[in-house]
C-alpha cells in the first residue's frame, strides 16, 4: 500500500511537471508546426446558432439548426447553474490559468483509491479548447494541442467570457446544445429561472450526456443530480436545508425532445408554412446561414388560422372521401392573405405533410375554371363596362381557328347582364366578353394582378384553361379586397442576424393594378355570388359576415376553387387529385371547395366586424331598366308589359329565368305588371344616357304612364323627336332591330 502510494505521488508530481512543462512551452511559443495552428483555435467564435421563425405578434414558432443552440449572456444564467457546473467540473475556475495542476493530482489520487476513472482533470477552459478543436481522438498530440488552446484562451479572455461561452457551447444531450436549450428542452422554462435541483441536473449530465441524459438513463441522472447538490454543499454553494429541500425534488425533466427554439405547436400545425419559409431563406440566404447563423425571421404567420385552415382542408376531405372512397388520393390546399399588406397568416400544401412535403398551394399550376372569370370581368369595367351592361346573342357560336365553338354550361340564356352572368357563372358569356374585351388586354390584366404564370392565347382561356397556383389566383383577388392596389404576397416580412441588425426587409411595394371604381364594382357582382349565386353554400354553412367571392370547378370535375375575401382577409382553396381524376360525380366547387372555405373563414373572422366597402366619388348608383338596359323611367316602375313586348319578342329579362311561358307562341304571353327597374353602380359618366324606348301607356284608364318631366319615355329619350302628351298618343309598338355588326336598335312607333 505504502508503494503504491509512493508511486501516486511521483505519477502526480511528474504530472504537475509536465503541465508547468506545457504551460512555459506555451507560454514561449515554442511548439512544433502542429501546436502553432492549434493556437490560431484559441479564439471564442460564434458557435452554430438556430435559426428562429417568429409569428405575426412576435412569438417564437419555427427553427432551423444544425444544432439546437441559443446564446445568452452570463446575466441570463441563474446562479444556481453557474455554481452547480463549478462545484463538480472545476472549483478554482477563477483562480488557474488554464489548467489546475492541484485539479490533476487530487484527480489522479481519487481515481487510484476507486480503481477506476472517477474524476477527470481538465479544466472548463480545456474543456472549451477540447470542443474548438473538433477532434475526438485520444493522443498525447491532443492534448498538447489542447494545453495549448486553453492557455491562449486564458490570455485572450476574461474568465467571464470564457464561463458563458462554455454555457452556450456545452452539449447537454437530447439535441440540446447550451444551457439555455437544455433549459427549455428539460425543464420547459429558461436558464435564468433554474432552481437549484434543476441546475444540478444539467450540470451533471455535462460529463457524459449518454450516461446522464434524463431521457436515456432517469435513475443515473438522478444519481447524478445528488452528487451534484452534495458537491454544491460542500463548496458552500448550497445550506443544508437548501440542500434538503433539493434533494427531496423528483427528477422532473422531460424525456421527450423538444424544439427548444419554437413555441409548442398544437398537433404540429404548420408544416407546410415552415418548409415554405425554409426554401426562401436557403434561396436567400444558403443552407449554411439558416442552419447555423442564428437568423431571427419575422413573418405574418398566425398559429390559430394555421390549425383551422388544415382542419378545414382535412376535414372536408374525409367528409368527401366518406361519400365517395375512391377519392381516397384526394388533395387539397389553402392560402389566407391579409389584404392590406400582403402577409400570408396560414398556408396548407395537402392534406399530410409527412406523407407529401409538395405544396399544392404555391408549387402546383392547376386550371383555375371559372375562378378565372372575375379577371375578364374585370378587364371590362377598366374598358368602360357596367356591372348592368347587357350581353346578349349568347347563342351565337364564337368562331376559331378551329371552327365555330359555343361553350355549353349549366345557366345559359341569350342574354344576360354582366352581374347577373358572373353570379351564375355562365360559360357563354365570359366567353363573349372576353371576344369584346381581347385576350391580350385580359392577359395583361392578369399579370398586373400579380398572375405570373403565361396564359393560352386561345378563347377558351375565359373558361379558365389558363394554369394558375392558388397562391397567385389568390393574391389576384386581394387587388379587389384592397381596392385596387396589388401588393405581392409574401411569407416574410424581415430577416435580422443575432444581434438584431436587419439584412433584409420585404420591400413592400404596392402600385395601382385597377382603379377604385373596378375594385368596388367586382367586390359588388362577386359579394352576389356568396348572397345569391354559386357560392351561397357559404351561407348555409354559417358564414354570415358581408364577404365575395367565386367558384371554379373544371373539365370532368378535376379541380374545385373558391376564392373569396372580406375587407380583411383573402383565402383561397383548391381540391383535387395529383393525377388528374374526378374528384366526384357532379363535384362542383360549390360542394366540395365552398364549406372548407366557410369553415375556415368563420374561425378567421371571428370577431370582425360586418363592414363592407363604401362607392368611391367616382361610382353613382343609377336605376336602369334591366329589359333595355336604358335609364328606367317612372313607366318601368309601374311595370306594365303590354302586348308591344310580344310584338318585340320580349318574352323575358336579361338575366332573368324565364317561367316556362317562352316556348309558348308569343301572341299567347299575357300581359303583366312587373317592375323591371334594377339600382346598379355605374363610374359617373358611363351610366346609359338615354332613357328606357320600351314603356308606353297602360290600359288602364286610358291614362298616361309618367315619363320624365311629364313627357311621354320616347320623348324623354329622343326617339323620334316626338314631344306630344302621350294621351295624344294611340299605343306605343316596340320593334327590335338586329343590325349587320350584332348591336340591337329598338324602333318605337304608334
Amino acid at each position: 500500500m505504502r508503494r503504491a502510494g509512493v508511486i501516486v505521488c511521483v505519477t502526480a508530481a511528474a504530472i504537475v511537471g509536465w503541465s508547468c512543462a506545457v504551460l512555459a512551452v506555451a507560454g514561449a511559443w515554442r511548439l512544433d508546426g502542429a501546436l502553432h495552428r492549434a493556437a490560431d483555435l484559441a479564439e471564442i467564435a460564434p458557435r452554430p446558432q438556430a435559426t428562429v421563425v417568429f409569428d405575426r405578434a412576435g412569438r417564437p414558432v419555427f427553427s432551423f439548426y444544425a444544432e439546437q443552440r441559443l446564446d445568452v449572456p452570463l446575466d441570463r444564467v441563474s446562479k444556481r447553474m453557474v455554481d452547480a457546473l463549478l462545484s463538480v467540473e472545476d472549483r478554482r475556475f477563477y483562480s488557474h490559468r488554464g489548467l489546475d495542476p492541484l485539479r490533476i493530482v487530487s484527480a489522479a489520487w481519487r481515481n487510484w483509491r476507486a480503481g477506476r476513472i472517477v474524476e477527470g482533470g481538465s479544466t472548463l477552459t480545456q474543456q472549451l479548447a477540447r470542443t474548438l478543436q473538433l477532434s475526438p481522438e485520444r493522443t498525447f498530440t491532443r492534448k498538447l494541442r489542447e494545453a495549448t488552446i486553453a492557455a491562449q484562451l486564458e490570455h485572450r479572455y476574461a474568465k467571464d467570457d470564457i464561463l458563458v461561452a462554455y454555457l452556450n457551447t456545452v452539449y447537454f444531450g437530447n439535441g440540446y446544445y447550451g444551457v439555455e436549450a437544455a433549459a427549455r428542452g428539460y425543464f420547459a422554462k429558461p436558464a435564468a429561472d433554474l432552481d437549484a435541483a434543476e441546475a444540478a441536473t444539467l450540470a451533471g449530465i455535462v460529463r457524459s450526456p449518454t450516461a446522464y441524459a434524463p431521457s436515456l438513463a432517469p435513475r443515473r441522472s438522478l444519481a447524478r443530480r445528488n452528487l451534484v447538490l452534495r458537491l454544491m454543499r460542500e463548496t458552500g454553494r448550497l445550506t443544508d436545508a437548501e440542500y434538503r429541500s433539493a434533494l427531496d425534488e423528483p427528477l422532473h425533466a422531460s424525456r421527450v425532445m423538444a424544439d427548444v427554439t419554437s413555441a409548442p405547436r398544437a398537433g404540429a400545425c404548420g408544416l407546410y408554412f415552415q418548409e415554405a419559409v425554409r426554401r426562401e431563406l436557403v434561396a436567400r440566404f444558403g443552407g449554411q446561414q439558416v442552419l447555423r447563423g442564428g437568423l431571427r425571421v419575422y413573418t405574418g404567420y398566425e398559429p390559430k388560422m394555421q390549425c383551422a385552415a388544415e382542419q378545414a382542408i382535412t376535414g372536408r376531405i374525409a367528409q368527401i372521401v366518406k361519400l365517395r372512397p375512391a377519392a381516397r388520393d384526394l388533395q387539397g390546399s389553402l392560402v389566407s392573405i391579409d389584404a392590406a399588406n400582403g402577409e400570408v397568416r396560414a398556408l396548407v400544401g395537402g392534406r399530410d405533410f409527412s406523407r407529401s412535403s409538395f405544396d399544392r398551394a404555391t408549387q402546383a399550376h392547376r386550371q383555375a375554371g371559372s375562378a378565372f372569370k372575375p379577371i375578364i370581368y374585370a378587364a371590362a369595367l377598366e374598358r368602360g363596362y357596367a356591372p348592368a351592361s347587357i350581353l346578349r346573342h349568347l347563342d351565337a357560336p364564337i368562331y376559331t381557328s378551329r371552327g365555330a365553338w359555343l361553350p355549353s354550361g349549366e345557366h345559359e340564356q341569350t342574354e344576360y347582364t354582366l352581374r347577373a352572368a358572373l353570379k351564375i357563372s355562365s360559360n357563354r358569356a365570359a366567353a363573349q366578353l372576353l371576344q369584346q374585351v381581347g385576350i391580350s388586354s385580359t392577359t395583361y390584366l392578369a399579370q398586373r394582378l400579380g398572375i405570373a404564370s403565361p396564359m393560352p392565347n386561345v378563347p377558351s382561356l375565359a373558361l379558365g384553361t389558363g394554369e394558375v397556383t392558388l397562391m397567385e389566383l389568390t393574391s389576384a383577388y386581394g387587388v379587389f379586397a384592397n381596392e385596387g392596389t396589388a401588393v405581392a404576397p409574401h411569407l416574410i416580412s424581415r430577416v435580422e442576424d443575432s444581434d438584431g441588425r436587419l439584412l433584409w426587409a420585404d420591400p413592400g411595394n404596392r402600385r395601382r393594378a385597377v382603379s377604385d371604381a373596378t375594385a368596388f364594382l367586382m367586390s359588388s357582382m362577386l359579394a352576389d355570388v356568396i348572397s345569391s349565386g354559386t357560392a351561397t353554400t357559404a351561407r348555409s354553412a354559417g358564414f354570415k359576415l358581408p364577404a365575395a367571392g367565386k367558384t371554379g370547378t373544371t373539365d370532368d370535375f378535376a379541380d374545385a376553387w373558391f376564392i373569396g375575401y372580406t375587407p380583411h382577409l383573402v383565402t383561397g382553396v383548391w381540391f383535387g387529385m395529383d393525377r388528374r381524376a374526378p374528384i366526384m360525380n357532379r363535384g362542383f366547387a360549390s360542394v366540395v371547395a365552398v364549406p372548407a372555405w366557410a369553415a375556415f373563414m368563420k374561425v378567421a373572422t371571428a370577431g370582425d366586424q360586418p363592414d363592407w366597402y363604401q362607392p368611391p366619388a367616382d361610382v353613382e348608383k343609377v336605376a336602369i331598366c334591366r329589359l333595355s338596359g336604358e335609364r328606367a323611367t317612372d313607366a318601368c316602375r309601374h311595370g306594365w308589359l303590354g302586348p308591344q313586348y310580344v310584338q318585340a319578342g320580349l318574352t323575358s329579362l336579361p338575366g332573368v329565368p324565364t317561367d316556362g311561358t317562352s316556348e309558348e307562341p308569343a301572341a299567347a304571353v299575357p300581359a303583366v305588371a312587373r317592375s323591371t327597374v334594377v339600382e346598379d353602380y355605374f363610374p359617373i359618366g358611363s351610366a346609359p344616357t338615354e332613357y328606357c324606348p320600351l314603356h308606353g301607356v297602360s290600359p288602364a284608364a286610358d291614362a298616361p304612364s309618367p315619363g320624365i318631366d311629364g313627357l311621354t319615355p320616347s320623348a324623354s329619350a329622343g326617339v323620334g323627336g316626338d314631344v306630344r302628351p302621350v294621351a295624344a298618343r294611340t299605343r306605343l309598338i316596340v320593334d327590335r332591330v338586329v343590325r349587320a355588326d350584332g348591336t340591337i336598335h329598338y324602333v318605337v312607333h304608334q
